[in-house]
């Protein structure tokens, strides 16, 4: 009866690992998660299962779980967060990796605001084999994340979304959601670039306070075969981003906006 109960108890947080193909950096991603501080429930998630896959979660305790289905980064999303066990729930990149302390640092912040939906951190650039200074582009986006360091507002729908109104400085892979909010509300299966844009402007309608820890917990890598790189070659990402400032903005702002974005894109060609 007690293995049962033990058996049955839901951890506190999941990491779900969306794999895709037999990347070269997967295993340096899932072993910053192995060296966690701090332990969660480990899932490996794909719709292209392989030999390498199934090897590196036998290796490192990942629970396996793959997806059958249309192909496309949504439906792998959302079939992560559906496998996860956990209260809380990081959608964790490939390519990434994670600081030892980002797992003890969600679970603190759990516990001091009971009332947490989405919990974020800052990312430092990893290019070249390299960890890049901050550019102009992470500057403002930490500058369009500080009002959520106002923890007494950050529950606030108005509040939330002005965060997201310039543009979306939220570090994807650095979010833990809170799983019972996605019973309601999932991912878009049609977008490919703003799919998370998009989820958290619908998320921000939620009475849920968001919680930014302006902590570089995380490696974000940028290389030539990462999916934001293959948005902007087909233009897929100026294309969505309009989308979602037209839902913001009159279409004249929102065309202005975007034309400042279109300066940063080539960073992410180099």
């Amino acid at each position: 009866m007690i293995e049962e109960t033990v058996e049955n108890m839901r951890p506190m947080h999941s990491f779900a690992v969306c794999a895709y193909g037999d990347s070269p950096y997967l295993e340096r991603c899932l072993q910053s998660l192995r060296a966690q501080s701090m332990a969660s429930e480990y899932l490996l998630c794909t719709a292209t299962p392989s030999h390498c896959l199934e090897s590196l979660a036998k290796q490192y305790g990942f629970r396996l779980c793959v997806r059958e289905g249309k192909a496309g980064i949504g439906a792998d999303w959302n079939y992560a967060m559906d496998s996860a066990r956990g209260q809380f729930v990081t959608l964790a990149h490939q390519d990434d990796i994670y600081g030892k302390h980002y797992t003890e640092t969600l679970l603190r912040c759990a516990a001091r605001w009971p009332d947490m939906e989405l919990f974020m951190t800052r990312s430092l650039t990893l290019k070249h084999h390299g960890v890049q200074k901050d550019g102009t582009s992470e500057r403002i986006k930490r500058l369009l994340r500080a009002p959520l360091r106002v923890h007494a507002l950050s529950h606030l729908p108005l509040w939330k979304k002005a965060v997201l109104r310039l543009g979306n400085p939220v570090i994807c892979p650095s979010c833990a959601y809170r799983k019972e909010s996605f019973a309601s509300l999932r991912f878009s299966e049609e977008k490919r670039f703003v799919l998370d844009w998009d989820y958290l402007y619908r998320l921000a309608e939620h009475r849920g306070r968001w919680i930014c820890v302006e902590k570089p917990l995380l490696l974000y890598r940028v290389h030539p075969g990462a999916a934001t790189a293959r948005c902007m070659e087909d233009h897929v990402r100026e294309q969505e981003e309009h989308e979602m400032f037209c839902r913001m903005w009159p279409k004249q702002v929102a065309s202005m906006i975007l034309h400042v974005y279109r300066r940063a894109y080539a960073a992410y060609q180099d």
